[in-house]
């Protein structure tokens, strides 16, 4: 269990845990190489060796639910770290907005693309236009003009800059303040730094400083993006194809941000946008667990969060298990802006039995080709049982319990995995036959120890026994084929102690044909 394997970290392991504060470190790692207790202890090591500097700027950690959480939240304390932020990446760009959509896969997959951070920005800086009246303040009796030319290259040079849009709103009231105290001062007169704010405040130049370059909502900007098929093509032209824009419109555009059914990957574009208009605050270390499985997109949000700082990812490309995940380190990495980081390899499993996890690894080809397979360290002869039910869904409904049943013979924990679909009647199954059981995320007790897992929420989860309910559910219960198996390779490799598989329909080829 995590416990232990946190007690009892590696050599191999404990030079990335002791790698300096200032670089990043990519660990990829697959089930059991104990990569999420390399990261919780490089975090202990990182706020004792530089606890001032990290005090000051800060440190989260980020995993992929709040079940996850809750079971890394009872390491930490162990390690001696109390100060230790935790989120999702969604509890990240809470910006204002509710979350009440869900997106159609491919929908999530143009919103979470890369290119998008492109066709934002165009999008906010569309909002600055070309000045055509000169700004006129009136001081006393005397009228100070700033023609609208010299306000365009105000504007031209503010733009040249890059700078963030809501701090460029800012700047320019001060350009075109000094511009009418550099008037002053020609006439004879001795303006100081107090009358430059005055003029700054002067509603001729408010005025100005809307119409020129006005201030920008960034949901407003997410929601027009949306909703206007035309806007959305002014600025998404040569970025996405006609196809993927009409995938991002909203079929029934929303009224308001308010009204607006936001989804995880809209409220993502709207930290961009957000991020676009003033600068995401940076903290000094972030550790990223599970992290092959977030888009181009959310590696820009989580990279937000330590531009000025340092991170810790740590994964497995072959539990990559959203239609959007990574393809390769590079890649994620280069998203997250640390391209220069480190990647270390963990292949040596101290979790899952050598009998287990060579039975999951007959799908790495499929789902990760080039990947080294986890070579474990743990014999444990009959730890694997893979059982063909004869028969219909009542059949195999019985013998999932007999084999609950039976892991609860053993002492520890057990988690029953199964397709999300089937767990309202594994559910019922198990209280008909009068057995009790938690959610993920619940903690497990004497006298209740069996927990029943949806597919979906299994990773980064760890048993001691685990039955496993027909595979090919599982895999069906995916988009496409990939994640479906890659599903699967994360539920066969939860188990510490014994492996138990059921199935009635035939198990996929790939895990027949080894």
């Amino acid at each position: 269990p995590m416990r232990d394997i946190v007690a009892t970290i590696q050599p191999e392991q404990d030079e990335i845990v002791r790698s300096g504060l200032g670089g990043t470190v990519c660990v990829q790692g697959g089930p059991g190489t104990g990569k999420t207790a390399v990261g919780l202890h490089r975090v202990a090591y990182l706020l004792y060796a530089h606890r001032e500097r990290l005090a000051r700027t800060g440190t989260l950690v980020i995993g992929p639910n709040r079940s996850f959480l809750h079971y890394i939240e009872q390491v930490l304390p162990a390690l001696g770290e109390l100060e230790v932020k935790q989120a999702t990446v969604d509890d990240l760009v809470r910006t204002g907005v509710e979350v009440r959509g869900e997106d159609e896969a491919a929908t999530a997959v143009v919103k979470g693309d890369a290119r998008m951070a492109e066709v934002l920005r165009r999008a906010v800086r569309s909002h600055v236009t070309a000045p055509v009246e000169p700004v006129v303040v009136v001081r006393g009796s005397r009228r100070w003009r700033v023609p609208a030319y010299e306000i365009q290259e105000m504007v031209d040079e503010l733009l040249a800059r890059d700078m963030r849009y809501g701090a460029a709103h800012e700047a320019l009231p001060q350009r075109i303040a000094h511009a009418v105290l550099v008037r002053m001062e020609e006439a004879g007169e001795a303006p100081d730094d107090r009358v430059q704010n005055a003029v700054a405040r002067n509603p001729a130049v408010k005025a100005a400083v809307k119409a020129v370059w006005p201030a920008v909502d960034p949901a407003k900007v997410v929601l027009r993006l949306l909703s206007d098929a035309e806007f959305l093509a002014a600025h998404a032209g040569g970025l996405l194809s006609e196809e993927e824009q009409k995938r991002l419109l909203w079929a029934k555009p929303a009224r308001s941000v308010k009204s607006a059914k936001w989804s995880a990957a809209d409220a993502v574009l709207i930290d961009e946008a957000g991020d676009l208009v003033a600068r995401t605050h940076s903290l000094g270390h972030v550790v990223l667990d599970e992290a092959q499985d977030l888009s181009p997109m959310q590696y820009r949000a989580v990279g937000r969060r330590c531009s000025t700082g340092s991170a810790t990812v740590l994964g497995d490309l072959a539990q990559g298990t959203t239609p959007w995940s990574t393809e390769s380190w590079g890649e994620a990495l280069f998203h997250l802006g640390k391209a220069d980081a480190v990647v270390e390899e963990l292949t040596a499993g101290f979790r899952v039995p050598r009998e287990v996890i060579a039975y999951a690894s007959r799908l790495l080809p499929s789902i990760s080709p080039g990947l080294a397979a986890v070579e474990s360290v743990r014999e444990s002869p009959g730890s694997l049982a893979v059982r063909e039910v004869p028969g219909g869904a009542e059949e195999l409904d019985a013998a999932v319990v007999a084999a609950c049943e039976e892991s609860l013979g053993h002492e520890g924990s057990i988690g029953l995995i199964a397709a999300d679909a089937r767990i309202p009647v594994l559910g019922a199954a198990l209280e008909a036959a009068g057995h009790a059981y938690l959610s993920p995320g619940e903690e497990t007790t004497a006298a209740s120890r069996l927990t029943l897992v949806p597919a979906s929420l299994a990773k980064g989860l760890e048993y001691d026994y685990v039955v496993l309910d027909e595979p090919t559910a599982v895999v069906d219960g995916e988009p496409d084929e990939r994640t479906g198996l890659r599903r699967l390779y994360v539920a066969l490799t939860r188990a510490v102690s014994g492996l138990t598989v059921l199935h009635a329909a035939p198990l996929p080829e790939v895990l027949v044909q080894a």
